[in-house]
């Protein structure tokens, strides 16, 4: 286990004694602290090792414990979510394939995409798991609206596209009213991995990044742009 998720699980089991509260808690390196949620900036974290810790995390906090994004990259990994199917593996790319608890089907994480892990107590937002995916389809939105790229949802498959490629794919799981997993936003990756799929289930999907949108932002900095953008529409609802 990396030193940063080793942390990150102790700060998780940790979670109920200390109250971990913006302003308070151990916050790592590189984390923005907003009065009533803590960003963390993870770097690039091992997919497995990052699950636990939010498994973790989950588990040990209490109706008091501070609502966190964890904002990371992966290296190389397909994720099946719990809809997924085998058969949408198309080919063995010497990538491991992970089984994951969160919804969905299918998907690539590698380097160059963001993936920020949402970990929130939805009784106390008064949240549904529906505006929870709606406001976070609308913070990939927002991103890249403020770039000018039209970004829209499509009925009845969850995630952003732009015209009919996908750049933002959501999976998420909710336990107690605590939500985690999250949502992935291709910045500037190797989108190669994804032919080796069916991406989120669909034959031949198209799937696009923000830098050949003529978005050139890296990913920390989309990280923190969309970990903002997020935050507005938490405030909203």
């Amino acid at each position: 286990m990396s030193d940063e998720v080793r942390r990150l699980a102790s700060c998780a089991v940790d979670a109920v004694d200390a109250e971990v509260r913006a302003g308070e808690g151990d916050a790592l390196p590189g984390s923005a602290v907003q009065p009533w949620l803590l960003v963390r900036n993870l770097g690039r974290v091992d997919y497995q090792q990052t699950w636990q810790a939010m498994i973790d995390f989950t588990a040990a906090r209490s109706d008091e414990t501070t609502d966190e994004l964890w904002c990371c990259e992966h290296p190389p990994v397909f994720t099946l979510g719990q809809a997924g199917r085998a058969e949408h593996l198309l080919s063995d790319v010497g990538i491991p394939l992970v089984k994951s608890d969160r919804g969905g089907q299918i998907t690539y994480h590698g380097p160059g995409q963001v993936v920020i892990y949402v970990l929130l107590d939805l009784s106390r937002r008064r949240l549904k798991v529906r505006e929870l995916v709606s406001a976070i389809e609308q913070a990939v939105i927002d991103l890249l609206a403020a770039h000018g790229v039209l970004a829209e949802r499509h009925a009845g498959a969850p995630g952003v596209y732009v015209g009919a490629a996908k750049v933002a794919a959501l999976g998420l799981r909710v336990r107690r009213s605590y939500s985690y997993h999250g949502v992935s936003l291709n910045v500037d990756m190797e989108l190669s991995p994804f032919a080796a799929i069916n991406p989120c289930g669909y034959p031949g999907l198209p799937v696009t990044q923000t830098r050949d949108l003529g978005i050139f932002l890296t990913p920390s900095q989309a990280a923190t742009a969309l970990a903002d953008h997020l935050a507005v529409q938490l405030e909203r609802r």
